[in-house]
């Protein structure tokens, strides 16, 4: 068994140990919706950046870093690695890259998160890291043909405040026709959920609806059924990222169900960062369809955890015994789910339906 870089000495059964070897799933389209920018660095160019700007890592091998015992520990680790990015140039390799890699996993379309709150109080611009990420990025379109949008997140740990003058420098950055801010088309929300009431950030989402920009939030990662409800019901977002205990309430359940709002949902992400199950057969996703909610798979953060959008295809698939039809309803959900306009839907719908399964 290859041990994903996650690991943290759970049963040898929690992820299916040759996942890594079905690689049919790579020549599948697929759509990911639930995969933050920062998460996607290459181990190298951890160590490349950090050297070149002055930050101290406690080891010379990254991939030592990649250990987590919960979610808050993990996020210390995801901000170590945040704060390598010092410059418009490392934004611009960090956007390349991660395109790039997604390309070679079969992804053909992406919205990632990126979430610069620390990066702005250091005394960085958020033009700068727009414009960055543009520019990487497309350059990786114009190489690979998979395209990606961009999702601004408010990082929880900041507060309300914080959230709100992200977004009013968004939309200002916007309006001013600002390199790159075309490819932001939404608003996001993540870091620590435990003791932050989501209702307390309703004035960043607010102006964000004002602006046109859509709307999704983390929740469910480890907080309670009634945090998402508060999502839908005070900050209006269309889509909830990682959304576990959505099935703890039936009504809630009902509503996501009849009102097709989209969960992005990280199975392997959920066993090795935030350790809410000890295997990834004891995922909810079969319940989540079987209830018929709209859940897409996706890697949350593929570096840090070793893992790409391939092989966690191949990995639920084999967890829960679904064969290439099923994996092909999975993604044709991620395209339901995603903020590609109705003619890019179908087009990519048509084009995940054609493809044969690989030898």
């Amino acid at each position: 068994m290859v041990v994903p870089r996650g690991w943290t000495g759970m049963d040898h059964h929690a992820i299916p140990a040759d996942h890594q070897g079905m690689t049919s799933f790579r020549v599948l389209p697929k759509v990911e919706l639930h995969c933050h920018v920062e998460g996607t660095m290459r181990p190298t160019t951890v160590v490349d950046l950090a050297r070149r700007n002055g930050i101290a890592l406690p080891t010379a091998d990254p991939t030592e870093l990649y250990r987590y015992d919960s979610l808050d520990g993990f996020l210390e680790i995801f901000w170590l690695v945040q704060s390598t990015l010092g410059t418009r140039d490392d934004w611009a390799r960090l956007g390349h890259e991660s395109v790039v890699d997604a390309a070679s996993w079969g992804v053909v379309h992406r919205e990632s998160f990126f979430t610069p709150a620390r990066h702005l109080a250091a005394g960085q611009d958020l033009a700068d890291v727009v414009a960055g990420l543009d520019e990487g990025m497309a350059a990786a379109e114009q190489e690979t043909g998979t395209t990606c949008f961009l999702i601004a997140d408010i990082d929880r740990a900041y507060g309300p405040g914080a959230g709100l003058a992200l977004v009013e420098r968004l939309v200002e950055l916007r309006r001013a026709g600002a390199p790159g801010t075309e490819r932001v088309v939404g608003v996001g929300m993540d870091s620590t959920e435990l003791g932050i009431d989501p209702a307390t950030f309703a004035p960043a989402y607010d102006a964000a609806r004002a602006a046109g920009l859509r709307l999704t939030a983390h929740q469910g990662e480890n907080s309670p059924a009634s945090a998402i409800t508060t999502c839908l019901d005070v900050l209006g977002v269309e889509r909830v990222d990682h959304a576990l205990p959505v099935l703890d309430d039936p009504d809630l359940t009902a509503r996501v169900r009849d009102e097709r709002i989209g969960l992005t949902v990280c199975p392997t992400s959920n066993i090795l960062i935030a350790n809410s199950f000890p295997r990834l057969a004891d995922h909810p996703l079969p319940r989540m369809y079987d209830a018929g909610l709209l859940a897409s798979v996706n890697t949350d953060d593929p570096a840090l955890i070793d893992l790409g959008l391939d092989e966690e295809y191949a990995a639920v698939a084999e967890a829960f015994g679904w064969d290439w039809a099923r994996m092909v309803e999975v993604a044709l959900i991620g395209v339901e789910s995603s903020w590609l306009d109705e003619d890019a839907k179908r087009v990519l719908r048509d084009r995940i339906a054609a493809t044969p399964e690989a030898d």
